[in-house]
């Protein structure tokens, strides 16, 4: 289901991350998709968040989808993949994928903006944003 996309995560659903309706409360599909997030930059940045300039990356825009309902005990596998480059951002797919369930339960977009955390402003992409997996 994930092997086109690159940067993949395993999360073990907790008890307590399921509310009174008896399943995953819709934010933290939320904090999966932040998890993944942060290991795609980290392998992107050679396992840094920020560049020697200390550019780094804040979400401009996120959306999810949600599919199916998640219940514990499941892990969830949760892929990451760079699907477009914008002038000043780049759009990041997420899909989570429940191994209990055997499917896709939610699917993620995210536009991440680079943000220099010097000057506190926004900063032009950095290379490897767009060149490198």
């Amino acid at each position: 289901m994930l092997h086109d996309y690159p940067n993949v995560k395993s999360i073990e659903v907790q008890w307590g991350d399921m509310d009174s309706a008896q399943h995953v409360n819709n934010v933290n599909y939320l904090k999966w998709v932040e998890s993944a997030r942060i290991d795609f930059f980290l392998e992107v940045n050679s396992g840094r968040l920020h560049n020697d300039d200390n550019i780094g990356p804040v979400v401009a825009w996120q959306d999810c989808k949600y599919i199916r309902p998640v219940t514990f005990p499941d892990t969830m596998m949760i892929g990451t993949k760079r699907t477009e480059i914008l002038e000043d951002r780049i759009v990041l797919e997420t899909k989570i994928f429940s191994k209990q369930q055997e499917r896709l339960v939610a699917i993620s977009h995210q536009h991440i903006v680079s943000y220099d955390y010097k000057r506190k402003m926004k900063a032009p992409l950095p290379l490897n944003w767009i060149y490198n997996e």
